[in-house]
C-alpha cells in the first residue's frame, strides 16, 4: 500500500466526515432515541473510518479488503437508519446522504481495485 498511514486514504476522511454529520444530524433528534436510533446511527457512522483505519494498519492485502467490506457492511447499515430517522423525524439527510454515498462508491472501487491487485 503506498500510503504510510490511513489518515492519508480520502475513503477515511470522507468517512470521518460522515461521522461528525451523523452526530450533529442525530443530535436533534428526541430525546427517547438516545439508546435507540440516535446511538445505532452513532456507531455505524463511527464503524466507517474505524474499519478503514483498522484494516489498513493489519498490514496485508486480504486484511484490509476483508475490513473495507466491514466498513461498507456499515455503510449500508448506516444508509437504512438515515432513510428511517427521515422518514419518522423528518430529519435532514441530505448532506449525509451525500457524504455516505461517496463513501460507499470509494469503498467499492477501492475493494474491486485490491481484489484485482491479487
Amino acid at each position: 500500500m503506498a500510503t504510510t498511514s490511513f489518515k492519508d486514504l480520502v475513503v477515511w476522511q470522507r468517512g470521518i466526515e460522515l461521522t461528525k454529520e451523523v452526530y450533529r444530524c442525530t443530535a436533534i433528534l428526541p430525546r427517547e432515541e438516545i439508546y435507540g436510533l440516535s446511538s445505532q446511527m452513532r456507531r455505524s457512522a463511527a464503524s466507517i473510518p474505524s474499519n478503514i483505519a483498522e484494516g489498513h494498519r493489519r498490514g496485508s492485502k486480504k486484511d484490509f479488503i476483508q475490513f473495507l467490506r466491514v466498513a461498507d457492511g456499515s455503510a449500508a447499515e448506516l444508509e437504512t437508519q438515515l432513510l428511517l430517522a427521515c422518514d419518522i423525524f423528518h430529519l435532514d439527510i441530505k448532506k449525509a446522504g451525500k457524504l455516505l454515498t461517496e463513501v460507499q462508491k470509494m469503498l467499492t472501487v477501492m475493494i474491486k481495485k485490491l481484489n484485482a491487485i491479487r
